[in-house]
């Protein structure tokens, strides 16, 4: 059997699809906010209950991920994903929408996390960095087909037909992952007891505490930007017209992509060169903030710096093989989804936060670009602190 074929691929498949609906809304929101009346604040929150649902099933679902499995887990989960994505199609109020896109995130919560649990199952440890940025630079393409190609056929579906034509993919990607084949060490047979002292384990332990603070504004932040906030960032801040910036949002998930792809091929030789996964977390978050700040300070134009951020957030997902790194692979589904848990609540407040700092400075009669960048240089600041504290726990 090729694992490549028969594991990688349809797990793939199912993160290119997380991630392609995680930044959905980001191109369709113009649309809801003139259909629904929407505030910035609603269409924080609508967009960001993926993130929420998401986030709070993190912990639920490493125990599932350790008892059950990765196929059987995933594929069920995906079933609610189209669940969602059927009822989004057809909703007719704010609540509706909400639980909906909720429904969605529930759904495809396992997508990453079922990956590298698989990925412990099927492959060696010392290909896990490499396979983990190979799953994420599929989810970069699920990130590029979220912006100018969906986009270009906004016009001829509408969003509702968007969505139900993504509730097809998710019922077929369901499938296919359900028919991969199960490895014998797949179940454990530990007591919920036993499982819920591993995870405790997790959370007590110094490198936990160590990334979680910098995956939960760092992973998080460029999450809450790139499904939802960079694209009226660049038309209200810079001007751009939606076709400009959705050509934006494109270069900058190729970017991610290409990070990716270069930390798969030679993170383990950069390793052997002295330059481990956790220097490199370190260079590439500190490189992040550079470029964060100066998008805030428009030093360079859009087309420049937000591909430069998508290049270089692509090293903040080093964190997940670090993190498990410390544990034995019967934890690893536990350690990533506790991880996983900062990054999405983390994108969860920031998705959410960001919209209300920016309705509440616009009532003060301050200028909605000011607020945009005020929003912005906020999140810059958290970030900047959650780093310092990942140096500083490093020594």
């Amino acid at each position: 059997m090729n694992p490549w074929r028969r594991i990688f691929a349809p797990f793939a498949l199912g993160y290119f699809l997380s991630y392609l609906l995680r930044n959905a809304n980001a191109v369709v929101s113009p649309e809801l906010a003139r259909e629904f009346a929407l505030t910035h604040a609603d269409l924080g929150l609508l967009t960001s209950a993926y993130l929420l649902a998401f986030g709070l099933f993190q912990l639920p679902l490493g125990l599932l991920l350790d008892r059950f499995g990765p196929r059987r887990v995933e594929a069920a989960l995906l079933l609610v994903c189209a669940l969602g994505c059927a009822f989004f199609a057809v909703s007719e109020d704010l609540a509706s929408l909400t639980t909906a896109r909720a429904l969605i995130g529930l759904g495809l919560s396992a997508c990453l996390m079922a990956s590298f649990k698989a990925f412990t199952l099927w492959f060696p440890l010392a290909r896990q960095p490499s396979l983990n940025a190979a799953i994420m630079a599929a989810g970069g393409l699920g990130a590029f087909a979220a912006s100018m190609p969906l986009a270009w056929l906004l016009p001829m579906l509408g969003w509702r037909g968007i969505f139900l034509a993504l509730a097809a993919c998710a019922l077929g990607v369901a499938f296919l992952i359900f028919t991969t084949p199960d490895k014998p060490a797949t179940a454990q047979k530990e007591s919920l007891l036993a499982q819920l002292a591993g995870l405790g384990a997790i959370l007590k332990s110094e490198r936990f505490w160590r990334l979680f603070p910098q995956t939960t504004f760092t992973v998080g932040g460029f999450m809450a930007l790139q499904g939802l906030w960079a694209l009226p960032y660049m038309t209200t801040v810079d001007g751009l017209s939606r076709d400009a910036a959705a050509q934006v949002l494109s270069a900058a998930a190729l970017g991610m992509i290409v990070g990716f792809v270069l930390i798969a091929l030679f993170v383990q030789r950069l390793a052997q060169l002295g330059l481990p996964p956790k220097r490199l977390l370190a260079m590439g978050v500190g490189l992040g903030l550079l470029c964060m700040a100066a998008i805030v300070a428009d030093l360079l134009p859009p087309l420049v710096t937000w591909p430069m951020l998508g290049f270089v957030f692509s090293v903040g997902n080093l964190a997940y093989a670090l993190l498990t790194s410390a544990f034995p692979p019967h934890l690893s589904g536990r350690a990533n989804t506790a991880l996983n848990l900062g990054a999405f609540l983390g994108a969860f407040v920031i998705q959410w936060a960001f919209g209300a700092v920016i309705d509440a400075l616009s009532s003060w009669g301050i200028s909605t670009a000011f607020a945009f960048r005020a929003a912005l240089t906020l999140l810059l600041a958290l970030q900047g602190l959650s780093w310092l504290w990942y140096l500083r726990a490093g020594k």
